[in-house]
C-alpha cells in the first residue's frame, strides 16, 4: 500500500494511505449499477412506447401511433377520467383533515399529543397490501359493496398521514403569538385561523396537495382491493389488462403516467419558491 507524509495539527510528521484519498470508485461502479437497473425498464417503457411496431422486443421507426390508440380507446379513457376524479377527492379530503390533524397535533398538550402522532405516523410504516386487505375486509365486514365511493374513502384514509407529516412541523414553527395578536385586535378565532394561520400554511398545503393526487394517481395496491367491477382506475384496468400479454398501447399509457408523476412532483417542489422561499420544500419534514 502506498503511503504519504502529511503534517497534522501539533506539527508532527505522519505517514498517510494515499487509499483514504483516493476516489470512491466501488461506490461510483455501484451508484451506477444501481441507476441502471432502476431506470432501463422505464427507459424500455418509454423508448417502446414510440416504436411504429407491435414488436416488444425490436424497435423500428419513430412513431405516435399507440399515443393515438390510447386517446381513442374509450375504456382506457374511461379508466383515467375515473382515476383524476379518484385523486382530486382523494387530494381535498385528505388535505381539509390533514390540515386539522396537523393543527390539533401541534396544539394539543400532555401526552395525548405524543401518542396520537406515533398512531398517526403507523400508516406510514404498515405494507399498503396489509392496508388494503384490512379495508376490504372492513367493508366486506359492513356489507359495504365495493364501488369508487369505496375507492375514495381508502385513499383519503391512507394519505391523510402525508400530508399531516408535511404540515405538523410548518405548523409548529408558527409562532403562535401572532395568532393571539390578531384575537388581541379583535378577530375571532376561526377568524385568526382564516386570515393567519392559513395563508402561512398555504405554500406546504399546495405543495402536499399535489403531492398527495400524484401518489393517488399512480396508487394500484389499495385501488385493487376496493374498487369495484366497472369502470376501474387506471393502475387496475392496466394491471387487468398485461394479464393477457403487453400491448404497445400500455407502454404510451405508461409513458403518460409517468411524465405526469413527474410534473406534478416537479410542481410541489417548486410550490414554495413561487411564494419568496428559496429553500423550497423537504417533503419529508415539511421545512
Amino acid at each position: 500500500m502506498s503511503a504519504a507524509i502529511f503534517r497534522n495539527r501539533s506539527g508532527r510528521l505522519r505517514p498517510h494511505r494515499r487509499g483514504v484519498e483516493a476516489k470512491p470508485r466501488f461506490a461510483f461502479v455501484v451508484t451506477v449499477l444501481f441507476f441502471i437497473l432502476l431506470y432501463l425498464p422505464i427507459g424500455m417503457v418509454v423508448l417502446f412506447s414510440f416504436n411504429s411496431q407491435k414488436s416488444l422486443t425490436v424497435f423500428k421507426h419513430f412513431s405516435t401511433r399507440w399515443y393515438s390508440a390510447f386517446f381513442h380507446d374509450h375504456v382506457l379513457l374511461s379508466s383515467l377520467g375515473m382515476s383524476l376524479k379518484i385523486s382530486l377527492v382523494a387530494m381535498i379530503g385528505s388535505v381539509a383533515l390533514g390540515v386539522a390533524l396537523a393543527l390539533g397535533l401541534v396544539r394539543a398538550r400532555g401526552r395525548l399529543g405524543s401518542y396520537s402522532a406515533l398512531i398517526m405516523l403507523v400508516p406510514l410504516i404498515t405494507p399498503e397490501i396489509v392496508t388494503g386487505v384490512a379495508s376490504l375486509m372492513l367493508y366486506k365486514g359492513l356489507n359495504i359493496t365495493l364501488s369508487t365511493g369505496t375507492v375514495m374513502i381508502s385513499e383519503i384514509t391512507f394519505s391523510i398521514s402525508y400530508v399531516t407529516v408535511i404540515l405538523r412541523s410548518r405548523v409548529a414553527a408558527l409562532n403562535p403569538e401572532v395568532e393571539e395578536a390578531a384575537m388581541d385586535l379583535g378577530a375571532t378565532r376561526w377568524q385568526a385561523l382564516r386570515l393567519v394561520t392559513l395563508p402561512a400554511l398555504l405554500p406546504a398545503i399546495l405543495a402536499s396537495a399535489v403531492l398527495i393526487f400524484a401518489l393517488v394517481f399512480d396508487d394500484f395496491v389499495l385501488a385493487y382491493f376496493t374498487t369495484g367491477v366497472d369502470p376501474q382506475p387506471l393502475a387496475v384496468r392496466i394491471y387487468s389488462a398485461i394479464r393477457f400479454g403487453v400491448e404497445p398501447t400500455i407502454n404510451a399509457v405508461g409513458t403518460l403516467m409517468l411524465a405526469g408523476s413527474i410534473t406534478l412532483i416537479a410542481a410541489a417542489l417548486s410550490i414554495p419558491r413561487l411564494f419568496g422561499r428559496s429553500g423550497g420544500l423537504d417533503l419529508l419534514s415539511g421545512d
